[in-house]
């Protein structure tokens, strides 16, 4: 008695919702909607093409069962024979998905169907992507570009602005500006910049051309072109003498500004090679407003003190003058 599952449509196994045509042997390319399964239940068992015949989308046939004789072995018998169907069954289905790994033509493989892996959960104790603490940067401005960080300090705050020249930090409290207009100025400023369009290479001859612009554009003329403190009448110079800054030998220039309205101020233009190695010097300008609602001057040492390399939390800062000024 042969048990080869003889020939039909049966599920398929790569298409959930379609029948695919066993030719008793094989799977072959024939498909059809898993719907025409009606047609393929009204044909009767003889119908069953044979192994050699053309195969197409004619009348399908089913299974042929297995005839078994009347009575209590008959029935034990047609059990055996139902499993040992099932059994062959299963191992047809499993024949046929590996045939069908090749195309129509029967010549280009099919890449097995990929079992979706989970994403792998992140571990925040140790994924270098996981976001860092906040309590070591929120207190520290970062000027990447020129490879150095300063303290923020209490009641000071990073700017986002567009306006602003390099990296910045500013007061947290804004006023009306005194020489009137529409915009909002602060008590402090502090911005980082790579010194550029400009033919000098020693801090010294650095800081004391750079203290002009950074005058000017505290409290002379805005970025916008408005004279929002009135302009400066006149200046005094306070400091301007060689410093180490961030491990490197710099120079600062220090003055107090009169303007034609409001409190007047403090500049300071701070110049020091690059900690990155790229020989381009670096201007950090001070702009502190005077007065009773300005920024403390100490708070202006304590900040150029703070500079450090990016990474450097021990040395580096501003020291005592490292020469004559």
């Amino acid at each position: 008695m042969s048990m080869t599952t003889p020939a039909g449509w049966y599920p398929d196994p790569n298409v959930p919702d379609g029948e695919r045509w066993w030719d008793g042997a094989a799977w072959t390319a024939h498909t059809r909607p898993v719907q025409a399964q009606a047609q393929a239940q009204a044909q009767a068992p003889g119908q069953a093409q044979a192994p050699g015949q053309a195969v197409g989308f004619g009348s399908p046939t089913v299974p042929m069962q297995q005839a078994t004789p009347a009575g209590a072995a008959g029935g034990r018998a047609r059990v055996v024979a139902l499993g040992t169907a099932g059994v062959l069954l299963v191992a047809a289905v499993a024949a046929g998905a590996v045939l069908l790994g090749k195309d129509d033509g029967g010549t280009k493989p099919k890449s097995a169907p990929s079992v979706s892996e989970p994403a792998p959960t992140t571990d925040p104790k140790n994924s270098q992507a996981a976001t860092p603490p906040a309590s070591g940067d929120s207190a520290l401005l970062t000027d990447q570009l020129n490879g150095i960080t300063m303290l923020v300090p209490e009641g000071w705050e990073k700017s986002d602005s567009s306006l602003d020249e390099g990296t910045t930090m500013v007061t947290d409290e804004t006023y009306d500006c005194p020489g009137g207009g529409s915009s909002l100025c602060r008590h402090g400023r502090v911005s980082s910049i790579t010194a550029a369009q400009t033919d000098v290479h020693s801090p010294a001859a650095l800081a004391k051309e750079d203290i002009v612009t950074a005058a000017d554009k505290a409290y002379e003329e805005d970025a916008l072109g408005s004279r929002i403190h009135g302009g400066i009448k006149s200046h005094t110079v306070l400091k301007s003498q060689s410093i180490a800054v961030a491990g490197r030998a710099g120079y600062l220039v220090r003055w107090r500004v009169t303007t034609g309205a409001g409190p007047s101020g403090y500049v300071q233009s701070l110049a020091f090679p690059s900690t990155v190695g790229t020989g381009a010097m670096v201007v950090v300008r001070f702009a502190f407003d005077a007065g009773p609602d300005g920024p403390k001057l100490a708070e202006m040492d304590k900040i150029a003190a703070s500079i450090r390399p990016i990474g450097d939390s021990t040395s580096g800062g501003v020291g005592s003058s490292i020469g004559p000024g």
